[in-house]
């Protein structure tokens, strides 16, 4: 007998764990988590690079119903992030929920059952509703060099970090410069013998200003949870200003700027050195990055930075885009992730045997960053125009989370308990993105950016999370149709 539940979560970092806490805050425990590691996490138990951490502030960076006072310092490391997550799922008693080791193989929508059918290795269930809580920093982006795979010594993502390989005296490459390499490079500067960095773009870098957390901070916040939630709003507060200086505002990105170069400056004497590193397009264009202890590693004798991108590879050889040659022992790729091709849309089919993937072909679409036509009862959280720039993810999760339970009240009175996303609601949202957009620094600053595919800005919500919030406030229903599609025409929404 092929086991059912009400709701099927894939995925148990953040944004599967937030929707299992909303789902339980709503009184409903039909729920299963499928992880295909053996663990909760996501991104945090998958990273374990020298030197992970969160650039968003810790007590910002978790759940609103599980604060957490014994942060170590405002900015948490990832094994932390990992413990906390560990902590939520033991807390929130959701270990009979949980599936671990158990992937997602495929998931069709059966019209005659009105339900999806989800197949996994252990086995095949049913569900009413489909809750893809996948994130988007999960599957490595592995450049197409050639000869990357004839590479003579140890080879891997900054993602999948090899703890056996031991680095401490090596000649290592780093092939980046975003978020990841500006946190490990300062690390393996520290041990290796030399570490050469492949730059193809240069970021635009501001101070970190790591403050650690006394016994004495942490246990008044663990005692006075008020202080707790006034840092927690505070923090908060901070973060929504800094949309203006991401997204285009002249005054704020050029004070903003301002505080990069400045940074920039402080650290690197040299300035060839310099310029290679000074940012040519937009302030915000290409997301911001933190670091206090990059600078100065890329500027010490232990580093040597190549301006160029990896071009070749040959043996232990490497060439640079500018005709430079190194040679190394080990090779780290911090290159990123496949962001703005969900891997999990290729196993999901809709109600017109069309897959996610095939959906999103033009770039990912969606009404309220959170439901897809043509994919009844299903809901994508963490995917189109729902990251930030500026603020904690983890709010604009908790905020599709609400919406979804909100959805799921209006399906239970539904003559036939399927939600359908009207093509249009789906429409008029991404149009109401791309106006948003039109001006920001994503689109017209001058940079490539994992932001924008096909011309569009398909991943950050061009707003404030208040913006987000008021946005989902406003939807009443009518973005979902009364009747099934049908095929050849559509149900209008009234007007």
């Amino acid at each position: 007998m092929t086991d059912h539940v009400e709701v099927a979560i894939v995925g148990a970092g953040f944004a599967g764990l937030g929707m299992a806490i909303a789902l339980r805050r709503a009184g409903r425990g039909s729920f299963a988590i499928l992880e295909r590691a053996a663990s909760v996490g996501g991104t945090w138990r998958d990273n374990t690079y020298p030197g992970v951490a969160c650039d968003v502030p810790s007590h910002l960076y978790g759940f609103a119903t599980h604060p957490n006072p014994h942060w170590s310092g405002l900015f948490a490391t990832g094994a932390e992030i990992h413990r906390y997550l560990e902590h939520v799922a033991d807390v929130e008693d959701l270990g009979d929920r949980l599936r671990l080791s158990t992937p997602l193989l495929a998931a069709r929508w059966d019209a005659t059952a009105s339900r999806w059918h989800i197949d996994t290795p252990s086995g095949a269930l049913t569900a009413e509703v489909l809750v893809l809580a996948c994130g988007r920093l999960t599957e490595p982006s592995i450049p197409e060099i050639p000869g990357l795979e004839q590479f003579a010594g140890p080879i891997f993502h900054s993602a999948r970090w090899d703890h056996a390989t031991d680095l401490s005296g090596a000649h290592v490459a780093v092939v980046g410069t975003g978020a990841s390499a500006v946190q490990l490079v300062p690390r393996l500067a520290e041990t290796a013998a030399h570490v050469t960095l492949f730059q193809r773009t240069p970021a635009w870098i501001v101070p970190r200003g790591e403050h650690p957390y006394d016994d004495a901070e942490r246990d008044r916040f663990a005692t006075h949870p008020e202080e707790l939630a006034a840092l927690r709003a505070a923090l908060y507060v901070e973060g929504e200003a800094r949309y203006a200086s991401r997204s285009g505002d002249a005054a704020a990105s050029a004070a903003a700027r301002e505080v990069a170069l400045t940074h920039l400056a402080n650290h690197v004497a040299d300035p060839a050195l310099r310029r290679a590193l000074t940012p040519d397009y937009a302030f915000g264009c290409k997301r911001v990055l933190l670091s206090d202890d990059f600078y100065p590693a890329v500027a010490s004798p232990a580093v040597t930075l190549e301006p160029s991108a990896l071009a070749a590879v040959a043996g232990t050889e490497l060439v640079a885009a500018s005709g430079a040659r190194y040679t190394a022992d080990a090779l780290v790729l911090a290159t990123g992730f496949v962001s703005q091709r969900q891997p999990y849309a290729e196993l999901v089919t809709g109600e017109r045997g069309e897959t996610l993937a095939e959906h999103w072909a033009g770039g990912m679409t969606s009404f309220a960053s959170t439901v897809v036509s043509d994919f009844p009862n299903m809901f994508v959280l963490d995917g189109p125009n729902a990251s930030l720039g500026h603020n904690s993810s983890v709010l604009m999760l908790e905020e599709q989370a609400a919406y979804a339970v909100r959805a799921l009240v209006q399906r239970a009175a539904a003559s036939d308990g399927v939600l359908r996303v009207h093509p249009d609601a789906e429409a008029d949202y991404t149009a109401e993105i791309a106006r948003a957009a039109a001006t920001t620094p994503w689109l017209t600053g001058g940079c490539r950016n994992w932001y924008v595919d096909r011309g569009r800005l398909t991943l950050l919500w061009p707003g404030t999370v208040d913006a987000f919030r008021a946005r989902l406030a406003r939807t009443d229903g009518s973005e979902f149709m009364t009747t099934p599609a049908r095929r050849g025409g559509e149900e209008r929404r009234p007007a």
